[in-house]
């Protein structure tokens, strides 16, 4: 670990920080209706969980059949 004294006597050091602009938020006023937006995240988190049981389905018939 290095301390300030350390960091700051070193050639161009800058303790500054700041962060990078995203631009494609720059038009978050062409944003759809926050309802439009809701129901998008619902069908993809229905999505992922038929995905999620068809995993489950097949590990528990890898499962049954290792035990065979």
């Amino acid at each position: 670990m290095y301390g300030y004294k350390e960091l700051i006597n070193r050639d161009k050091a800058s303790l500054d920080i700041f962060w990078l602009k995203d631009e494609s938020l720059s038009g978050s006023g062409n944003l759809p209706a926050p309802e439009v937006i809701a129901a998008e995240i619902i069908e993809d988190l229905r999505a992922a969980l038929e995905q999620f049981e068809g995993i489950a389905v097949d590990l528990a018939g890898a499962g049954a059949a290792q035990s065979r």
